[in-house]
């Protein structure tokens, strides 16, 4: 007997609520058309959503009459993973309940005063000079805005990345272990990117030294951000070097017979530090399993070994240890003197940091 064909009813549907999903969020739209299924730009699919959506548009007590049918149910909610979220159906792209015309009502007078009251202030940011406007106002309507009061902590060290900030007002401080100041952090400076380009906890405490009016982007709006528009990789590269740079002067300079635990600083801050400082060495690291080893020439990387792995993809296996010892000695064997870079360091540090995420 021929298995009867399964049936998909072509649907449309809206994300209402967003509760720490890792990938979308309230207003994304979810297209089922042709038995394929679409999600808003640059956002990735999830299986446990696709697999809800199928049940749901394949479903003759769902869509009674199927395939003409009205929907006996316009609401569900899918939580497979560590997020939730809330999605209703649209009968089609020109209608929505009630419910949500009033929501798009209220974020269409939302984002108004939001690109009103904040785009001038974000466009005065050097972070944001090589964008058009329409990519500004993109991201403007992505931002949050908090504001903290004199005296108050603002990022613990030890706490994951999960925002990038951007000082809209004020200066916040960065503080070693010891609470004396390492870094004094102003208008139109930011932070955070390096615990979310390496996925790390932050290294040091920030504290607000008078009111602080920051902008905070998620870590999901941030890598979305970072895929659309490329040119914002290689600005926020060349400010790790640069703060790297300076934490270096300001910390103490790499030196040889320096060692560590890689949970207290990560590969790729210890890479950044030895670039900017522009020093020839052997890194040395011994994580549970194995062992690494990454040679600098004037603090271009010329080689590296992981395991089985060499070279580049040496390098950003090294780059996602999160635990282990390291050591770094002055000199790299005469072999690798005249070895020619594995390529532009920041290039290396982007991709992996994308091969990391990739793989996460």
């Amino acid at each position: 007997m021929k298995k009867k064909e399964e049936q998909f009813r072509d649907a449309i549907f809206i994300i209402v609520n967003e509760d720490s999903c890792p990938l979308y969020k309230a207003g994304d739209e979810i297209k089922v058309e042709n038995y394929g299924l679409s999600l808003s730009d640059f956002k990735p699919g999830c299986l446990y959503l696709a697999r809800k959506i199928a049940s749901i548009v394949g479903s003759r007590e769902i869509f009674k009459g199927f395939p003409q049918g009205s929907v006996q149910k316009t609401r569900w909610d899918c939580g497979g993973c560590e997020g939730l979220i809330h999605f209703e159906y649209k009968k089609d792209k020109d209608f929505s309940t009630l419910q949500m015309k009033l929501l798009e009502e209220a974020e269409a007078k939302r984002r108004k005063q939001h690109l009103q009251k904040y785009f001038g202030v974000l466009r005065k940011i050097k972070l944001f000079d090589p964008l058009e406007d329409d990519a500004l106002a993109d991201i403007t309507l992505l931002l949050d805005f908090k504001t903290i009061p004199f005296g108050k902590l603002v990022v613990k060290k030890g706490s994951p990345g999960t925002n990038f900030f951007i000082i809209l007002e004020g200066q916040v401080e960065v503080r070693t272990d010891s609470g004396s100041q390492l870094a004094v952090l102003g208008e139109g400076e930011m932070f955070g990117e390096i615990s979310l380009l390496s996925a790390q906890p932050f290294s040091h405490t920030i504290v607000s030294l008078n009111t602080v009016k920051l902008a905070l982007l998620s870590i999901k709006n941030f890598k979305e951000i970072l895929k659309k528009y490329p040119v914002l990789q290689m600005f926020l590269f060349k400010l790790l070097v640069d703060r790297a740079q300076e934490m270096t002067f300001k910390s103490g300079n790499i030196a040889s017979g320096m060692t560590g635990e890689l949970s207290e600083i990560s590969p790729v801050d210890l890479f950044q530090l030895i670039n900017a400082a522009r020093k020839t060495g052997t890194m040395d690291i011994t994580p549970e399993k194995g062992r690494g080893m990454v040679f600098f020439r004037e603090g271009e990387i010329v080689y590296a070994g992981y395991q089985k792995l060499r070279k580049k993809e040496a390098v950003y296996a090294i780059m996602g240890l999160k635990s282990g010892h390291f050591s770094y000695i002055k000199g790299i064997p005469d072999v690798l003197g005249n070895a020619p870079p594995l390529g532009d360091f920041m290039g290396l540090m982007m991709e992996g940091v994308q091969s990391i995420d990739e793989n996460q």
